[in-house]
């Protein structure tokens, strides 16, 4: 899109222009100080050519470290990862659910289908750091709130090892803990966990990301 194009949705009352960064990279595999010079490049051309920076942000593929997370609360308002979900009051306003829509996953029924989900929420979900260093599969656990009930009927699947399968879970009281198998293949690792909650169905999905020479 031109600068023109921008400008002409920017004035439009259905859309709201959103940050997603000046390269475009895997700015996961940047150093520290190369991912804020990429946002803060992105952020002056912004202020240049439509006179402010955009205060909604979405990590390119979804891919983010707690630092770079840290680093984007300071400068936004709200973030959107790349990992599937619905979004209530709870949610970290810096790593928001979001369903693909495209090519590969846009179907019509599908789309019926996931505007038509609940979300899943709970109160904590650890680890906070998405990026795998050396900790693969990482220990994941998931603290919801009392008053969700059927926690007992949740299913999840992970592709931990390279396929997509159903997760080996744990439950004490409130905290789901989820068991994988098998390392994470670079370069995301993804859970998705679902609830027929009274003929509801809730949903939440997490990412993970995994540096190419730990495997």
């Amino acid at each position: 899109m031109t600068w023109e194009e921008i400008k002409e949705i920017d004035k439009s009352e259905f859309a709201f222009i959103g940050h997603h960064s000046h390269t475009h990279e895997y700015l996961i595999d940047m150093s520290n100080e190369e991912f804020e010079n990429d946002i803060i490049t992105a952020s002056n051309i912004f202020q240049k050519e439509l006179g402010y920076v955009p205060e909604i942000f979405s990590y390119p593929f979804g891919e983010y470290s707690l630092y770079m997370k840290k680093f984007i609360s300071k400068n936004f308002k709200l973030a959107f990862g790349q990992h599937s979900g619905i979004i209530d009051i709870n949610k970290d306003k810096f790593e928001l659910p979001r369903f693909p829509i495209n090519e590969k996953y846009g179907e019509l029924e599908r789309f019926k289908s996931i505007i038509n989900y609940m979300p899943l929420e709970f109160k904590k979900l650890i680890p906070e750091e998405k990026k795998i260093n050396y900790n693969n599969p990482p220990k994941l656990s998931i603290e919801f709130f009392n008053e969700q009930k059927n926690i007992n009927k949740i299913t999840c699947y992970s592709n931990d090892g390279g396929v997509w399968k159903k997760s080996n879970l744990k439950i004490e009281k409130n905290i789901l803990i989820v068991n994988f198998d098998q390392k994470f293949l670079p370069r995301r690792g993804r859970i998705n966990c679902s609830l027929n909650d009274n003929g509801k169905w809730r949903w939440f999905g997490t990412q993970f990301t995994v540096k190419k020479d730990l495997n």
